[in-house]
């Protein structure tokens, strides 16, 4: 089986009902996360996030010409760290522990989601719910900037409360990809919209783990693949250029069912476009926990040196975080 022969497709309504967390966190907890008690800050994001659920479940809805009143605190919780710190585990908890209605997803799919439905009828649904919890939270090119920056100016009047991670604070977005102090302004407006919550920490991927296992060669990465059930195998060429034509929003059912991935002649991302895809590829694999085999170079490789100096090096070392971690023999 192959992902690059694989065209998945999602429907508009599919995708307001498929906005949960991924399997990966279906059953976490603020009780499940265990802070690092050399960290302090990941206690206290422990505690904030706690505060920000009790404010989201004794928010009555109040419509109003003003949007939401002075008193009721800034609409928004933001935490911002490193990777591998566990803020995707507290985001989930979030949306867990709040009632309905509510929506989960990454940032590519909640601007995906507009793009599909139309600004005005994504804005209709969306105000409708109590919760809006985004994952992966950044500002790449302009288009994104202007368009969240009037989504979350319309929901939070409308009386939604918006969640959400990064690894870049909230008035630094965007800086080093675009031209962002032409868009400072929006920045600006989205920044005021969120409390920012630090969450300190090294990465506990790697916590006291090895490194990734060597690439196979291709005849072990073959029989391997071979021998599972429900495992692809890919050329790894093919599979950057099925991900060029399927949007990210989809590349999570693209994976739907696959148990491994098995990636053969893996070489340095040839650009930006195609690195930027990897990343969101490997975010999907690692919410559905779905383990990679390689041949070729080492999954540590997938971005040059010249990529991790630029703007997106946090976006870039995260996925090489998650994808080491899944190459890993259970």
């Amino acid at each position: 089986m192959r992902l690059s022969d694989r065209d998945p497709q999602v429907g508009a309504d599919e995708l307001v009902d498929a906005m949960v967390p991924p399997p990966r966190f279906d059953d976490v907890s603020f009780d499940s996360y265990i802070p690092n008690p050399d960290e302090p800050s990941q206690a206290a994001a422990v505690k904030a996030c706690q505060a920000f659920v009790e404010r989201v479940g004794a928010r009555k809805k109040r419509w109003s010409l003003f949007g939401r009143s002075e008193d009721e605190g800034k609409p928004g919780l933001y935490l911002d760290g490193g990777f591998g710190v566990g803020k995707t585990h507290l985001l989930a908890s979030i949306w867990h522990s709040v009632p309905g209605p509510k929506a989960y997803g990454t940032f590519v799919e909640v601007t995906n989601l507009v793009g599909v439905l139309g600004f005005v009828e994504a804005v209709k649904r969306l105000s409708e719910h109590r919760l809006l919890a985004i994952d992966e939270f950044e500002l790449d090119d302009p288009g994104d900037t202007m368009l969240v920056t009037r989504l979350l100016k319309e929901l939070t009047a409308a009386g939604v409360f918006v969640a959400a991670t990064s690894n870049t604070l909230p008035d630094k977005l965007g800086e080093g990809r675009f031209a962002a102090a032409d868009f400072l302004r929006e920045i600006q407006t989205v920044s005021a919209k969120f409390d920012v919550v630090r969450v300190d920490g090294p990465d506990y991927r790697h916590r006291g783990l090895p490194d990734a296992p060597p690439p196979m060669s291709d005849g072990e990465l073959t029989t391997r693949a071979e021998s599972m059930p429900g495992a692809t195998l890919d050329d790894f060429d093919e599979l950057c250029a099925a991900l060029a034509r399927i949007h990210p929003s989809r590349y999570g059912r693209l994976v739907d069912g696959v148990t491994a991935v098995h990636l053969r002649d893996v070489k340095a991302a040839p650009d930006q476009a195609v690195a930027l895809r990897l990343v969101a590829f490997g975010d999907r694999l690692y919410d559905r926990d779905v383990p990679v085999a390689v041949s070729g170079r080492p999954l540590s490789d997938l971005f040059s040196e010249e990529m991790l100096r630029g703007g997106y090096r946090k976006k870039y070392l995260r996925a090489v975080s998650r994808l080491v971690a899944l190459s890993r023999p259970s």
